[in-house]
């Protein structure tokens, strides 16, 4: 029960409070002045809670394409430490512990990239980066003074083109989000709706028991707020902020480097 209050109370935040504030003031207020309506609940699933619902499932398919590729890095990583590990015929190397200090860097500088927002920072550890996957291309060539075949070099670096093409898909899920003018939209009517919802709102006063008047504007204000919570933890999966983000661990990685 303590763990889904914790997650329940992830999604209440200021934002939640000023819009419910504001719908009450609203629906207060066009009691007072007499301003009623019978404004159309329809309106309300096709206008706000269908695009929301459309938005989580976009940012929720995406984040699930990041693990597949997440996953992608590590295990072609994991493959070719056990590559320089097992297939020397010349064991007197130190190839594992390059291939696993590079790979451990790699996770750290992937971990600082997705969790930062700033472009010019991005840009600089994106050339590191890429300057890593040249270290390992090159660390590929020199398996052939160990005793490894030609056949089997090509292999490893295949592992170096599957990691760069892994990360490169999770720098696009970084990058690209879901439509931002669907985004905008939402909001908007997320945080306008409850207030020009005055008029109906205290249009249903006469069908709650007195202190009761006020529970529709405050779950509306509160659903609505909360889906579009929801939405936003989903978008940025790499941010480190939401129950539902992706963690970048290099220890998780290299505890398998033995």
């Amino acid at each position: 029960m303590k763990k889904v209050l914790k997650s329940f109370f992830l999604i209440i935040n200021y934002k939640t409070l000023v819009v419910t504030a504001l719908s009450v003031i609203s629906t207060y207020v066009c009691y007072r002045l007499g301003l009623t309506a019978k404004f159309p609940d329809m309106l309300v699933g096709v206008a706000i809670v269908f695009p929301v619902v459309f938005s989580i499932g976009s940012a929720y398919n995406r984040r699930e394409t990041a693990l597949q590729r997440f996953s992608d890095f590590k295990g072609h990583a994991i493959a070719m430490y056990y590559a320089s590990r097992d297939w020397p015929t010349d064991k007197n190397n130190d190839l594992p512990n390059r291939v696993r200090s590079l790979v451990n860097e790699m996770i750290i500088l992937m971990r600082t990239m997705f969790t930062s927002r700033q472009k010019a920072e991005w840009q600089q550890n994106e050339k590191k980066i890429y300057g890593y996957f040249s270290k390992l291309s090159h660390l590929t060539m020199e398996f052939r003074q160990y005793g490894v075949q030609a056949g089997e070099i090509s292999r490893v670096n295949q592992y170096v083109s599957k990691m760069i093409i892994a990360f490169d898909n999770l720098r696009i899920i970084h990058d690209y989000r879901t439509p931002i003018t669907l985004r905008a939209y939402s909001k908007v009517f997320i945080y306008v709706f409850p207030v020009i919802y005055g008029p109906y709102f205290a249009s249903t006063f006469n069908d709650f028991s007195a202190s009761l008047e006020y529970v529709m504007p405050v779950l509306y204000s509160f659903i609505l707020v909360s889906l579009d919570n929801i939405q936003d933890h989903l978008e940025h999966p790499f941010d480190e902020v939401g129950e539902d983000d992706i963690r970048i661990d290099e220890n998780e990685i290299i505890a398998h480097m033995e």
